[in-house]
């Protein structure tokens, strides 16, 4: 278990028009120019956009793995800790954020892409 931080940055490519940059001590996550997400490789953590019901859920279950970042209007932001984590549920975690954030039409495209949706 566990998943490494060059992992973590590919799973994040794997999603439609992303970008990274540096912030410091961190590495933003973005789409479309409004963030989904935070990497900090020094402690080997993310910050993820998560629904705030989910970041609550979340942190209740496991907190080892997960803890609270803030919370901002109706999102609450969750730490991963990345070594504690498996690569399917990154994954599954990571893709909520960025769809949280995208634009719906960029959200459809890839749903449909991946063969979640079918396109109307």
């Amino acid at each position: 278990m566990g998943v490494s931080v060059d992992e973590f940055l590919a799973m994040v490519d794997t999603l439609p028009e992303t970008r990274q940059g540096q912030g410091g001590d961190w590495i933003s996550l973005k789409v479309h120019d409004k963030g989904f997400g935070y990497l900090w490789e020094r402690t080997e953590t993310v910050g993820l956009k998560a629904t705030i019901e989910e970041q609550m859920a979340l942190v209740a279950e496991r907190p080892e793995v997960f803890e609270i970042q803030f919370t901002a209007g109706r999102f609450g932001w969750v730490v991963v800790h990345l070594g504690k984590i498996d690569a399917d549920e990154l994954l599954e975690l990571v893709t909520e954020a960025w769809c949280l954030t995208a634009p719906r039409h960029l959200v459809e495209a890839h749903e449909a892409a991946i063969g979640l949706t079918t396109p109307s």
